[in-house]
């Protein structure tokens, strides 16, 4: 069952290569969505999948060398139509 989850990242996200991280796995995974960095420092992300390939890229990102995130802020919606995962400006 695909879902889509809104998720706001707190914690050393910012200028430690998060974007990159989620975007390369996010692809691997084939999960769709987005994510961008917020100017109080967190990062934005929408993702949208299986639960368990949505799962992988959470703790791959924790597993990230300079990334720590302290706090996640989640929000389940509805699925869109997209067909890919990207940043956004």
């Amino acid at each position: 069952m695909k879902i889509r989850k809104h998720i706001q990242f707190y914690g050393r996200v910012q200028g430690v290569g998060f974007r990159y991280h989620a975007t390369y796995k996010a692809r691997f995974l084939g999960l769709t969505g987005w994510v961008r960095n917020c100017y109080d420092g967190s990062v934005e992300m929408e993702v949208q999948g299986e639960p368990e390939p949505i799962d992988d890229l959470i703790s791959y990102l924790h597993r990230q060398r300079f990334i720590r995130i302290d706090r996640m802020d989640t929000e389940t919606l509805a699925p869109e139509e997209e067909r890919d995962f990207r940043e956004r400006g």
